[in-house]
């Protein structure tokens, strides 16, 4: 499976092993490695991508892949937290459920109580584990760490323990949503604002 050639690059591998290897962004030049990585394997998915968020603010570029994945067929998949710590950045958040909603991403919320997770599996073959979030705080500020892992086993074991969330998850409908109360899209707008300090 193609990744990005600071990932995993290789020409070819056995079929029964593995690749992985522990991401950084510790240096100030390694800064955009998730998301580069992140961003090459949303642009050749050809069939799956579940993504778990615990802050989900992604820059227009990240947004647009997954639109456009959306679009071309495949299934993309995001889980987020439906109670958040941080009440901003939930807002924030659901400013972009209706342009993702409208291009196709399905966007499902974790019930009642925080979720800190943050992994992909895309295709059921490429996998990221760690502390990253797609916002604009991992991208920039934070360091933080994570295991991008190329194996179809552990990419079934990924998409398994996605399919036994997504079940316990309520999916944000466009409809419904579209009829949130206007001081509610209001207050989504103001946190969105916001998003380079989120």
């Amino acid at each position: 499976y193609p990744v990005h050639r600071e990932l995993l690059a290789v020409p070819a591998y056995p079929a029964k092993t593995a690749l992985a290897q522990l991401v950084h962004n510790q240096r100030l030049r390694q800064r955009f490695r998730f998301r580069r990585a992140y961003l090459q394997a949303i642009r050749r998915a050809t069939r799956t991508i579940s993504i778990m968020n615990a802050y989900f603010v992604p820059d227009r570029g990240i947004r647009a892949a997954l639109k456009e994945a959306a679009q071309r067929g495949v299934l993309v998949r995001i889980i987020l937290p439906g109670v958040s710590d941080l009440r901003v950045v939930r807002l924030a958040t659901q400013r972009l459920y209706t342009s993702l909603l409208h291009a196709g991403v399905h966007v499902l919320e974790w019930p009642e109580r925080m979720m800190h997770a943050k992994t992909a599996v895309i295709d059921g073959v490429w996998a990221m584990v760690g502390s990253y979030n797609l916002d604009n705080m991992s991208l920039r500020y934070n360091l933080e760490v994570g295991v991008a892992v190329v194996d179809r086993a552990f990419g079934a074991c990924m998409n398994g323990e996605f399919e036994s969330d997504a079940a316990q998850c309520r999916p944000v409908v466009l409809a419904t949503w579209r009829r949130r109360p206007l001081w509610r899209k209001l207050l989504e707008w103001l946190a969105f604002r916001f998003r380079r300090w989120l």
